[in-house]
């Protein structure tokens, strides 16, 4: 094995006491849930601060319990199944959605590998469990996910759940083949899978820094992976009338709900671990204090990291609109998937030529990743942005349109334009009379009528 590849010691694992294990499990699950909470409170009072509200201030101090009172609103309120739904189906979606946003979080590494801290006399690492294909497990555990929406949509018998469901399946599958690819390049430069190994990877410099692209592509798409702002199509409540959970109500819901922000949260969470340095401390505190990566303080900076990358989802929903459904899966398709593999490719070149010792393997990458990162951004920049009427367009105009063709009436496709609507002629020219002018009629009786008077 090369010398720049990071050798696996997963031998700290699965020697903990029965009782430790489902302590730390107790753990994660209590750490999702809280933030969970705290992040449905700081959406709301940043997306009212962006617009200049108030948001919640009523439940607890400053409002903090709002989204626990909100939680305890849905599971009071009625369970509600539709007549026409698969029943068992429909209350099982819920679930399939929910666990296995959970289960991700077992192999997120929160301290050292290493027995760096006690509890209860027993020495232990500050992760549940780790595996030589750690990575692996998250994407499969993420793809199960799927399923929940899916079968949510099908199982309600309706057809808005159905497109919607069909909708948030094709998105999730899209963009989570530019996802697989972004790993792939830190599975080639750090030469493991195990999550606990890539976080040592990085004590030099974080992948944010070497693998600039893939955290770009990351970044997007995790957003589309979770559903979330400006790439929501699947709860579209313009078009699509809340999408796959329409037909769901009180604790089925909040399931959703719950799923869409634990998702949230483990997508952030794998950012940090794979680009962020993971526990690490960041770079100035780092150099002077040695202790700073060590104890219960990688915990502080693993939740300081998780925690602005949950405000930048809070941040897109409140500045981007949502994007038309063709311009989601272009990007998808068209942009992250090419650049995902053409990036990968560099990325093994350069792993390539750096086993063989050759110097200039760092500026061959920095070079490449940010020629790489001005075409992914100038990618996007000109998928959103808005286009004039093309001045070449022949004279005849647009192609003829019937919107009524095959029967019912259906919207026209880019570059069609619907044929103006015949309106009636009036039979006489009106006049527009101003309330309150002086020369109105009213207002000129009425001046009249006092001079008389007077």
């Amino acid at each position: 094995m090369s010398p720049y590849l990071a050798a696996e010691d997963l031998s700290m694992f699965g020697r903990d006491p029965w009782w430790l294990i489902a302590l730390k499990a107790v753990f994660c699950f209590a750490f999702l849930m809280v933030t969970v909470l705290l992040s449905i409170v700081m959406e709301r009072k940043v997306v009212a601060w962006m617009q200049l509200r108030i948001g919640p201030n009523r439940h607890g101090p400053w409002g903090m319990l709002q989204s626990l009172a909100d939680g305890v609103k849905l599971m009071l309120k009625e369970d509600v199944v539709v007549k026409r739904a698969d029943k068992a189906v429909y209350v099982l979606a819920p679930i399939v959605a929910a666990i296995p946003a959970f289960m991700a979080f077992a192999v997120i590494p929160f301290g050292p590998a290493g027995n760096e801290i006690s509890i209860f006399g027993q020495r232990t690492t500050m992760q549940l469990t780790d595996l030589p294909i750690a990575m692996l497990y998250i994407l499969a555990v993420a793809s199960v996910g799927i399923y929940g929406i899916v079968l949510a949509g099908w199982s309600s018998g309706s057809t808005y759940p159905l497109l919607g469901g069909l909708r948030s399946c094709a998105q999730m599958i899209s963009y989570e083949i530019a996802m697989g690819a972004a790993f792939a390049s830190v599975f080639l430069y750090s030469g493991s899978m195990s999550t606990s190994t890539i976080v040592e990877a990085q004590t030099d410099r974080w992948y944010i820094l070497l693998l600039p692209v893939s955290f770009l592509i990351y970044i997007v798409t995790m957003v589309g992976e979770t559903n979330r702002a400006p790439f929501d199509m699947p709860e579209s409540e313009g078009d699509l009338v809340g999408g796959f959970n329409t037909e769901y109500s009180s604790i089925k819901f909040a399931m959703f709900m719950l799923a869409e922000y634990i998702n949230m949260v483990t997508v952030s969470a794998v950012a940090v671990t794979l680009f962020l340095g993971g526990w690490r401390a960041p770079w100035p505190i780092s150099t002077f204090w040695e202790g700073a990566n060590h104890g219960w303080w990688p915990m502080l900076w693993f939740t300081g990291k998780l925690l602005s990358l949950l405000f930048g989802f809070v941040w897109l929903r409140g500045t981007l609109p949502r994007v038309r459904y063709d311009q989601l899966m272009k990007l998808g398709w068209k942009v992250l998937i090419p650049v995902s593999l053409v990036w990968l490719m560099l990325v093994a070149t350069v792993r390539a030529l750096r086993n063989e010792n050759y110097d200039f393997t760092d500026i061959a990458l920095y070079i490449g990743g940010a020629v790489l990162a001005l075409l992914l951004l100038s990618f996007v920049a000109d998928l959103f942005r808005g286009k004039g009427k093309e001045t070449g367009r022949p004279a005849e105009g647009p192609p003829a349109f019937d919107p009524t063709a095959g029967g019912f009436p259906v919207p026209p496709l880019p570059g069609q334009e619907v044929p103006p609507v015949p309106r009636r002629r009036p039979r006489r020219e009106r006049e527009l009379i101003v309330s309150g002018a002086p020369d109105t009629q009213s207002d000129g009786s009425t001046d009249g009528k006092e001079a008389s008077d007077g």
